[in-house]
């Protein structure tokens, strides 16, 4: 496969994502997980390499996250309502339930309620890595049924950072970082397409979000709604576009990976049963495997039942049952969040770690076996 074809492939970005985070897990627990802490936690200029990949690096992620929210939703899967509903009605039902079963099973333990919004996320990459490896098995239309889910899955997670996970905040940074989005609006609105003016001001808009208390990557997403995605000309892309191609290979394959080998990195040497069945894992791990299949199915039974929307085009009820548990892959996000929930406590982003891992891999494992007995089912039927 040359390397063109390789950076086009769906699938190549999930695969690089499960590489890298598996050498981070093995190094952990052979002997390697001193080395790991090093550089883990190695400080360059004030900012350790965690934290400069969690806050500056992830940013950009987020501003490729904020480019496909605004294009889906103006030119793509996402533009007309009728396209929107089921997915995000979906999304909003693969968010609440898995955070509700957190939620109950750590009633009990006031100190790791901060964890509720780990398991409402869906990894894009990973899922529709994984679902582009199953091939013709799975019915186009539910590939892009996913991808709008997980677009919308991220909008709503963006949402919930930006409420429920900020520090004390500095109301004259925060001013600023207002003022600086409304000249991004202004540039916008009076035609501006040159992308190094907006990638100019989007270092000084991260500067003020940072300093003011909400979490940085929120200015990633808030730049990206503020490149123009009109004003083509002669054949050429819109600015959005530009950016969007751009960005998209170093964000697959180089930013999304180090995520992955900065962040999975946990040992199981000396993990004990109390641990593994501790509230914070338990609760990600239930709410990713059983929450986000219930939340997305009842919406989607509910909807269809009543009219409102039908399955996509081509896919039978057990082959969206199967698409929904592959929901389940919270990876990048929930390890993300999971990092704002519990910054200053090790022994928490161990459990986060034990049980987005657990929950992840069983939404895998069950999905794809879901897919290919749904496949089956349909090979006989032809």
């Amino acid at each position: 496969m040359s390397l063109n074809k390789l950076l086009q492939s769906p699938s190549a970005s999930g695969v690089l994502l499960i590489l890298t985070s598996l050498a981070a897990i093995i190094l952990c627990n052979t002997g390697g997980e001193p080395l790991y802490a090093a550089f883990v936690h190695h400080s360059v200029s004030g900012f350790s390499i965690e934290k400069f990949v969690n806050d500056v690096l992830m940013s950009i992620f987020f501003l490729l996250v904020g480019l496909e929210i605004k294009r889906e939703f103006l030119t793509g899967q996402l533009a007309q309502w009728s396209q929107r509903i089921l997915p995000g009605a979906a999304a909003v039902g693969g968010m609440v339930v898995p955070a509700a079963f957190y939620l109950f099973i750590n009633r009990h333990q006031p100190e790791t309620l901060a964890g509720w919004a780990i398991p409402s996320a869906t990894d894009i990459a990973f899922s529709l890595g994984i679902l582009s490896l199953l091939g013709n098995k799975v019915p186009p239309s539910l590939k892009v049924f996913l991808a709008a889910l997980a677009i919308i899955d991220d909008l709503g997670a963006v949402i919930v950072i930006a409420l429920f996970y900020t520090s004390g905040i500095d109301l004259m940074m925060l001013g600023a970082a207002l003022l600086t989005v409304l000249g991004l609006v202004i540039l916008n609105r009076r035609g501006v397409t040159a992308l190094p003016i907006y990638l100019s001001i989007g270092v000084l808009l991260w500067y003020f979000v940072y300093q003011s208390g909400i979490h940085a990557t929120v200015a990633g997403v808030l730049l990206a709604l503020c490149i123009p995605h009109s004003g083509q000309k002669r054949g050429r892309p819109s600015a959005l576009l530009t950016l969007e191609h751009q960005l998209a290979p170093w964000v697959s394959f180089l930013i999304i990976p180090i995520f992955g080998f900065v962040n999975a990195g946990v040992s199981f040497i000396h993990t004990t049963s109390d641990q593994l069945f501790n509230g914070v894992p338990m609760g990600i791990m239930v709410g990713l495997l059983v929450g986000k299949q219930l939340g997305i199915g009842l919406v989607a039974v509910l909807l269809v039942s009543c009219g409102v929307a039908q399955l996509p085009k081509g896919a039978t009820a057990l082959q969206f049952y199967g698409v929904a548990i592959l929901c389940g892959i919270g990876f990048t996000m929930s390890l993300f969040i999971g990092g704002l929930a519990f910054p200053d406590s090790p022994l928490r982003l161990d459990e986060v770690k034990i049980g987005v891992l657990a929950g992840s891999l069983l939404s895998v494992v069950c999905g794809v076996l879901v897919l290919q007995l749904a496949h089956r089912g349909v090979t006989r039927k032809n």
